[in-house]
C-alpha cells in the first residue's frame, strides 16, 4: 500500500519528521485506539450510577437501553483530544474534513465501489456470528431498540450522527493509522490495528456483561473495520466522503431508535 495520496498535514514525510524530533511517539496513537472503548464504558457507567441512586435493582441493564446517548459525550471528548493532538503536531484537526480537488470523479467512483462491496461485508458477519452463537439474530436486534424517553432519543438524533461521523473514523484512520504506519514501518500493522480497534469499540456500545453478546459485537464488525482501514490507508483523501456516508448510516440508526420509542 502507498500513502502518496495522504493529505499534506498527514504526509509520511511530515510524520517522519515528527518522529525524528520525538514529538510523535507510540503513546498517543496507541492510546487513541482504545480511548473510545474506555469512554463508552465510562459514560455508560455514569448512567448506571444514576439508575442505582434512583433505586433500580438492575442499574447496568437499565443503562444499556441508553446507548444512543453515550456516544455523543464520548465523541465530544474524542474530538477534544484529537484537536489537542493535531495542534501539538503543528496542524489542525479540520484538515481531515477537507475535500481535495483534482480527482473528485475518480474518488466518487471508488466510494461507490466501496459501498457496493462494504454492504455485504458489513451485514453478513452479523448474521453468521449471530447464528453461530444464538441460532438467529432476531433476539439480538431487539436488544438495541428499546424504548427510552423521546427527549433522549431526539438528543441522539440531533447530535449522534454528526459527532460520530466527525470523531470515529478520524480517530482510527485519520490519526492513529498513518502514525502507526510510520512508527512501525509496516503498513499492514497499522491497517490491522486500526481496523481491529474500530471493530472492538462496538463491544462497549452498549456494554453487555455477556461474553456471547460481546463476541458477536466484535466479530461482526472486524471484516468491515479491516476493509475500511485498508481503503483509507490506500486512499486517505476519501475520508471526507466516508464521513458523510457514516453520518447518514448513524442517522438512520438513531431514527430507528426514535420510532421504537414512539411505539405505545
Amino acid at each position: 500500500m502507498s500513502s502518496a495520496t495522504a493529505a499534506p498535514f498527514n504526509s509520511r514525510q511530515q510524520l517522519q519528521q515528527l518522529v525524528q524530533s520525538q514529538r510523535l511517539t507510540w503513546r498517543w496513537p496507541l492510546f487513541m485506539l482504545i480511548v473510545r472503548t474506555l469512554l463508552f464504558t465510562g459514560f455508560q457507567a455514569l448512567i448506571a450510577l444514576v439508575f442505582f441512586l434512583s433505586g433500580s435493582l438492575t442499574p447496568w441493564l437499565d443503562s444499556v437501553d441508553w446507548w444512543p446517548v453515550v456516544p455523543v459525550f464520548a465523541n465530544l471528548v474524542t474530538l477534544y483530544l484529537l484537536s489537542r493532538l493535531f495542534r501539538t503536531e503543528g496542524s489542525k484537526l479540520s484538515g481531515l474534513y477537507k475535500f481535495q480537488r483534482g480527482e473528485v470523479g475518480k474518488d466518487l467512483l471508488i466510494m461507490l465501489g466501496f459501498v457496493i462491496i462494504a454492504g455485504p461485508v458489513a451485514i453478513l458477519p452479523n448474521f453468521l456470528v449471530a447464528n453461530w452463537l444464538y441460532g438467529g439474530s432476531e433476539e439480538l436486534g431487539a436488544m438495541f431498540f428499546q424504548r427510552i424517553p423521546v427527549w433522549a432519543v431526539m438528543f441522539s438524533v440531533l447530535f449522534f450522527p454528526v459527532t460520530n461521523a466527525l470523531a470515529e473514523l478520524p480517530t482510527y484512520m485519520g490519526y492513529s493509522m498513518p502514525r502507526l504506519a510510520v512508527l512501525s514501518g509496516r503498513a499492514w500493522v497499522a491497517v490491522l490495528l486500526a481496523g481491529f480497534f474500530l471493530a472492538f469499540q462496538h463491544v462497549a456500545l452498549p456494554l453487555f456483561i455477556d461474553w456471547r453478546v460481546m463476541t458477536w459485537r466484535m466479530l461482526m464488525f472486524i471484516p468491515f473495520g479491516l476493509l475500511t482501514a485498508g481503503m483509507l490507508y490506500w486512499r486517505p483523501r476519501l475520508l471526507p466522503y466516508a464521513l458523510i456516508i457514516h453520518g447518514l448510516m448513524d442517522l438512520q440508526l438513531a431514527i430507528t431508535v426514535l420510532l421504537a420509542s414512539l411505539v405505545d
